[in-house]
């Protein structure tokens, strides 16, 4: 059994999320810990709201909220919804949990003893109309890099890349929208990356099996310019990871707190420990100690391309500087954008279709399926509800639900709702088992690669075999004139359903419970012999026709809702 440690992106606390935060990470994430688990493996997948840093004090500013009282209410209505699409965590923390304060603590002081931290004067934007400093995204103005004249204040949106507020072109405060702005010093810690810059750079060429897009952008900021910089850990917030060295005040850094982009990676390893603590398990250092057994542990995360310069250096920079025995990431899948409609998705501008929304229109599998078939890999994508329409309706109504209800109709009216006796499987049901042996290995081997367009692609050509078999076979003809042959066909179709709903469960899992339940199947291993598997209901086995699978969307469906989401949400 292999042991598979799977994390996803944590989501910001400030607001629900829109579909194009699910697919950069959540939902990939959880398809690849479903496959691992439903192959046999052992899996830890951890999740946690990202509660600290500007913009949950801006959220929380905005709803009239106490900052911890909102995170608290945030977290659990994105728990809800993370449930409602089926993510299937094992655990979903906080960072601002003790376990995440304390670790970071810890982390900040081996660092220091290491000679990794340095404490830096520097000057930083001052808001005389709000009275305060104005670190990362307190600050909106124009990238120096790209123009994109909405860039924040610790990265572009646009072209990712990484700033300080002071690089910004005419920057106001997002608080007031002032630009009375003026540059008062101050004092930070910086994390000392450019010393690990040689060490980060032989890690990355070792992992030869990374995606393009997350090495590319990695090299990008190890290499261009000036190369790797020192980071900035601390900033001048109240809500936060107070600054300490491991237990022991910091001189000089009192009512200052850990940079959020610091404490919010940590919190993969804390929120095993907080899974722990929730009685959901006994021993989280076998996954992330490899003195402890993490050594045999792979260990990949999911992502979108505007995190990965933190995860690939940042991040590294802290575990490895560290010098303790830390399970480093073995992969990183990191996705483009998926864009709206012409335009970007945007959880501060209200812009898109957000999940609580699309949960309210449509059951999670449509979504599911949608995002997934339709990842951004290799280049940024788009939702339109055209495409979502048509995809719907020819993927999961016409191919999956199609061959689902005529199957199990046909034989409930020419024989019972139990598996039919009689007939044998002939050369085209054989022909049939090797063809789906095919699809099948070549299935798991895109899944094993996390290639989700690939995995979707083939598993919805597993479901057209199916159809193409039952479209050839014609039981409703064969019946006429030879009732066991007919037998034999339909019992391999009944087959088929069980078959279907084991290797889509990644994908669909809510209609593959629906699936398995309808034919009375208690058995979901994954099929190691395909032919073995379409015998796994026998004749003389109850079932039940089950309701339409999926729905088709219309036409007015469609126009409604594309004239619902053309707006931004209040």
């Amino acid at each position: 059994m292999a042991r598979h440690l799977i994390t996803s992106a944590l989501p910001y606390i400030n607001g629900i999320k829109h579909l194009g935060n699910l697919v950069g990470s959540q939902l990939p994430a959880d398809l690849f810990a479903r496959y691992q688990r439903g192959r046999g493996n052992e899996v830890m997948f951890i999740c946690a709201t990202d509660e600290h840093g500007t913009p949950a004090e801006l959220a929380a500013a905005k709803a009239g909220q106490d900052v911890a009282s909102y995170c608290a209410e945030l977290h659990e209505k994105q728990a809800e919804i993370a449930a409602g699409f089926g993510l299937s965590f094992d655990h979903f923390g906080r960072s601002s949990s003790e376990e995440n304060k304390q670790l970071t603590q810890h982390f900040a002081g081996v660092l220091a003893d290491k000679g990794l931290i340095r404490e830096v004067s520097e000057n930083q934007m001052y808001s005389n109309a709000d009275g305060r400093y104005l670190p990362d995204r307190y600050i909106e103005g124009t990238c120096p890099n790209c123009g994109f004249d909405s860039a924040r204040g610790d990265q572009c949106d646009n072209c990712t890349k990484q700033l300080d507020p002071v690089d910004l072109i005419n920057p106001y405060s997002t608080i007031s929208g002032s630009t009375d702005l003026e540059m008062r010093a101050t004092k930070h810690l910086y994390l000392g990356q450019s010393q690990m810059k040689n060490q980060l750079n032989d890690w990355i060429d070792s992992k030869g099996d990374w995606p393009v897009l997350t090495t590319s952008i990695a090299k990008k900021w190890l290499n261009d310019g000036d190369g790797l910089q020192d980071r900035g850990i601390t900033r001048d917030l109240d809500w936060g990871v107070p600054v300490k060295r491991g237990d022991q005040d910091w001189d000089g850094m009192e009512g200052k707190v850990f940079y959020v982009w610091f404490d919010a990676p940590i919190e993969y390893i804390a929120c095993a420990q907080e899974w722990v603590a929730a009685g959901k398990g006994t021993d989280w250092e076998r996954w992330w100690r490899t003195d402890k057994g993490a050594d045999d542990v792979t260990y990949t995360q999911f992502m979108g391309k505007d995190n990965v310069p933190f995860h690939t250096l940042s991040f590294p920079s802290t575990i490895l500087g560290s010098g303790e025995p830390w399970k480093l990431v073995d992969y990183i899948k990191s996705f483009n954008y998926l864009n709206y409609d012409g335009g970007q998705f945007s959880t501060s501008r209200g812009r898109g279709v957000f999940q609580d929304q699309a949960l309210a229109i449509l059951p999670a599998d449509y979504w599911r399926w949608w995002l997934l078939s339709h990842a951004p890999e290799s280049s940024d994508s788009e939702f339109t509800w055209e495409n979502f329409q048509q995809s719907v309706n020819k993927d999961l109504a016409d191919v999956l639900g199609n061959f689902v209800s005529r199957i199990t109709k046909f034989c409930r009216s020419k024989f019972t709702e139990a598996v039919p006796e009689g007939g044998s499987f002939s050369d085209p049901e054989q022909a049939l088992i090797d063809d789906l042996t095919t699809k099948v290995r070549a299935y798991e081997g895109f899944m094993e690669a996390k290639e989700v367009r690939k995995a979707a692609q083939e598993l919805r050509s597993i479901w057209v075999a199916g159809n193409e078999y039952l479209q050839a076979a014609a039981p409703w003809s064969t019946f006429k004139t030879d009732p066991e042959q007919a037998a034999a066909q339909v019992r391999l179709g009944l087959n088929l359903i069980r078959l279907y709903a084991v290797l889509s469960a990644p994908f669909i899992p809510f209609t593959s419970a629906k699936m398995l339940e309808a034919m009375g199947a208690s058995d979901d291993s994954w099929p190691g012999d395909v032919a073995e598997a379409l015998n796994a209901l026998p004749a003389g086995h109850a079932f039940a026709v089950p309701d339409v699978l999926f729905a088709k969307i219309s036409d007015e469906q469609r126009e409604e809702w594309q004239e619902k989401f053309s707006g931004t949400r209040d």
